[in-house]
């Protein structure tokens, strides 16, 4: 009588699947994670899986079980739930929604699923949440992991710019003290500031270079409010004035004084200094200008940075923004402008360049209005920025 069992149940599930997964998918899509996904990637693995619980029922055999599973697709089931933002508790949810669907299903045709057919279910089901949920975890470490490397390439990359600036001061407290009137208690005390400066800065392109790649993620969380902007650029450019003075660049502020924006003032903030950062290694002599425009018919602000330098040679344009490890100046990309892409791309917005040799650099970038992840899930597993 049990291998009748198995069997009717193993057909039923087999002729029924596609009432099985409506059923499933309309209480999966009550989880916060489903309400927005697409048919076949919310659907995914699960036919597959009750393919293998028929084959399960119809064999009653616990080798072929293991082999199904071990074969299975419920790790990359795991791992894809994780790259939409499910909890673990979700993914457990999804197979226990599956479990109730069948024990009504089959009990609504006659059959109870007691004894062996019970066993059968709860080895297949409870395999497949072990494989999904170790998949998961597996991949939720890795992207910790990653972004603790993330964080610290950042740290170490934002470090660099005081510590330039620092060194601009120095020299030009060397050559505004000359050796003749110097005490010599004064000219230590700047020897060790240099060389403190120097072993910081060493350490930090240390941290840069060795870092992994950065993987750039549309969705990262920003804090928006409004504030108006002017204030924002001209404390940045107050910043790099010691540095701007010692290469004879001449810094701008060209943003309308009533412009206001709707961001997140820190990482605009950065957005700003990785910019003009950049403009003042490759634009020394020159003139580095900051503006900004409302566009109320596209419901945006753009943005700009732009330098009187050197220019880009057109065959890096294209590589701009992607992650590197190099940091020499003759690059002009890097990770600076790979944390620039990351920031605007957490308000929604995009960041492009417009380049010409001999002629200079215009970098632009977007704030929409509105934020487009406002009231989304989305870009609740990332790190505070």
């Amino acid at each position: 009588m049990t291998d009748q069992q198995l069997s009717a149940i193993a057909s039923l599930i087999t002729e029924g699947r596609s009432a099985l997964l409506t059923r499933w998918r309309e209480e999966v899509r009550k989880l916060p994670a489903a309400e927005d996904l697409d048919e076949p990637t919310l659907t995914n693995h699960v036919p597959h899986l009750l393919d293998e619980l028929a084959e399960a029922l119809r064999s009653d055999s616990q080798e072929t079980i293991t082999s199904a599973l071990k074969g299975g697709l419920s790790p990359v089931h795991g791992t894809d739930r994780f790259a939409h933002s499910f909890d673990v508790e979700e993914v457990v949810a999804e197979y226990n929604i599956l479990r109730t669907a069948i024990h009504d299903m089959v009990e609504e045709h006659g059959l109870r699923l007691q004894g062996e057919p019970f066993r059968v279910l709860n080895r297949v089901l409870d395999g497949a949440i072990g494989a999904a949920v170790k998949a998961y975890t597996a991949r939720q470490a890795l992207e910790v992991k990653r972004q603790r490397e993330d964080y610290l390439a950042f740290v170490a990359h934002d470090l660099r710019a005081p510590l330039h600036s620092l060194s601009m001061a120095t020299t030009v407290l060397e050559l505004t003290l000359p050796d003749e009137t110097r005490e010599p208690e004064t000219s230590r005390l700047l020897e060790m500031f240099r060389r403190n400066i120097e072993n910081l800065d060493g350490l930090a392109e240390a941290v840069v270079r060795g870092s992994v790649r950065i993987e750039t993620r549309r969705g990262r969380r920003a804090e928006r409010r409004k504030f108006a902007l002017f204030p924002l650029v001209e404390a940045v450019l107050h910043g790099f004035a010691p540095v701007a003075r010692v290469g004879s660049t001449d810094l701008r502020n060209d943003v309308p004084e009533g412009l206001e924006v709707e961001a997140d003032a820190l990482l605009l903030s950065r957005i700003f200094q990785n910019l003009v950062a950049n403009a003042l290694t490759h634009a020394q002599g020159a003139q580095v200008t900051v503006g900004a425009i409302e566009r109320t018919e596209e419901s945006m602000v753009e943005c700009w940075v732009h330098d009187t330098g050197a220019g880009i040679p057109q065959k890096i344009v294209e590589q701009m923004f992607e992650a590197s490890s190099t940091s020499e100046p003759e690059s002009h990309s890097g990770l600076g402008l790979a944390i620039v892409r990351r920031f605007v791309e957490a308000h929604g917005g995009e960041v492009t360049v417009e380049s010409e040799e001999k002629r200079g650099s215009t970098f632009r970038f977007t704030l929409p209005r509105q934020s487009a992840l406002r009231g989304r899930r989305r870009g609740r597993r990332q790190p505070e920025l």
